[in-house]
């Protein structure tokens, strides 16, 4: 058979019936990027319709990647964390336009496939404490579990304080209550999709309160969104480029991408017993390379930095094995760019509810990550809170490894920081200062 051939099922002792049934089940858990990333970038002034199906393009092409060159069982998308960076930080803090920003990432692609190729992405890992990895993870969470509890209204500014508490009884504060419990309860009984179908029935909840607007003239599915509108507007303009700002906004797309990658590539390996004698990753070269690929050319479709999916451990619990399972995922996505109006009908309140599921998810990284010791434990904290506090992951990163190479130089452990280290820290040291 043209499977066996393609993707050795038996060798990896699997059926295509399995691996089918393992794509159906990873899609349905990651479907909501379908929402969630259009939404998100939607807020840079980019066409929510053309992000949808860049979205839907840029996740096809990156797990197809996958699927044939490193034939492994991967899902990848762009990722939630990179995506609020993109809209969050590049643009909306540091004020650049979504065509440089895009740029940005372009660039960030054509580094990580360098990397890759001359196997300098693992050693880049290795040098960075683990401590400063989980804590980047919970920093990420927390910050977009702010940016959802404030879209939903549950969450508000206030001239007497920094927050307060919203009208909870609201209409959208009502379906994003609902639409998280809805969530909770579906986890809870392990019903897979529990995100995509507790983002629709908040959705639906959302109809008679008057906070789900569909259109006039609803269809169930229809032609793509045309991704014109966003389509290869990388902007060159060598004097932001080039600049120290923009230099640490690539950066630090790195070091996320790179933990988020990684983390997920071992996270789902592990859990599938599918490491080799070593604990090692078996394909972790070309595994890293689709995502690299995925990243180069999303940002041309119109997208931020394309991650691997976590999510694709459900596949890999309903048998996935091999390229196969990302195959049938790549083929969903494309069936989904066809119901384009039933994605696009989701308000900011029942998205903020699967927002709020994902933020818990990241955040349980805070458990790996070591408090007793302060030279571990503060850089991590600081991590952590200065990416909601000061509303940007970048400050996060920054305080977070400059206050590990400080303290590990004041306590005399300065041989243990390496020097990749320290040229990041000096680099972060220019920054902050010019």
């Amino acid at each position: 058979m043209i499977w066996e051939r393609v993707f050795h099922l038996r060798e990896k002792g699997t059926t295509p019936r399995r691996e089918c049934v393992a794509g159906l089940t990873t899609f349905m858990t990651m479907a909501y990027v379908l929402v969630i990333i259009p939404q998100l970038l939607a807020t840079t002034g980019m066409d929510q319709g053309a992000l949808f199906s860049a979205t839907a393009l840029a996740s096809i092409v990156a797990t197809l990647v996958m699927a044939f060159y490193a034939n492994m069982p991967y899902a990848l998308a762009p990722g939630l964390g990179l995506t609020a960076f993109f809209a969050y930080t590049v643009v909306g803090e540091m004020g650049y336009s979504w065509q440089t920003a895009l740029t940005a990432v372009f660039l960030e692609g054509l580094l990580f496939i360098l990397l890759t190729v001359t196997n300098a992405r693992e050693a880049i890992v290795k040098a960075i404490p683990s401590n400063l990895k989980h804590a980047i993870s919970v920093g990420i969470g927390l910050f977009i579990t702010l940016i959802a509890l404030n879209n939903a209204g549950i969450v508000q500014r206030s001239p007497g304080t920094l927050l307060t508490m919203g009208d909870l009884l609201t209409p959208s504060c009502l379906v994003c209550l609902i639409g998280l419990f809805a969530i909770a309860l579906l986890l809870y009984f392990k019903v897979r999709g529990a995100l995509l179908l507790g983002i629709v029935f908040a959705t639906l909840v959302g109809i008679p309160l008057g906070v789900t607007r569909l259109p006039e003239h609803f269809t169930l599915f229809s032609a793509p969104p045309s991704i014109q509108p966003i389509f290869a507007k990388v902007h060159f303009d060598f004097k932001v480029l080039f600049s120290a700002e923009m230099a640490l906004v690539v950066l630090t797309m790195v070091f996320v991408d790179l933990f988020d990658t990684l983390g997920s590539l071992i996270g789902v390996t592990n859990r599938a017993g599918l490491a080799d004698r070593n604990g090692d990753v078996p394909g972790l070269k070309k595994a890293l390379l689709s995502d690299a690929v995925g990243t180069t050319v999303g940002s041309l479709l119109g997208v931020s930095t394309v991650t691997t999916y976590l999510e694709s451990a459900a596949g890999v619990a309903a048998g996935g094995r091999s390229g196969m399972t990302a195959f049938v995922v790549a083929l969903l996505f494309g069936l989904a760019l066809f119901f384009s109006p039933i994605f696009l009908s989701v308000p900011p309140a029942a998205l903020s509810a699967g927002m709020l599921m994902v933020g818990l998810f990241m955040i349980s990284s805070v458990r790996e990550i070591d408090f007793q010791s302060m030279g571990q434990g503060l850089p991590a904290f600081l991590t952590v809170v200065m990416m909601p506090f000061t509303y940007s992951i970048a400050n996060g990163i920054l305080f977070g490894m400059l206050s590990f190479v400080i303290l590990q130089v004041l306590t005399g452990k300065a041989k243990e920081v390496t020097i990749s280290m320290y040229i990041v820290a000096l680099f972060l040291l220019l920054k902050l200062f010019l």
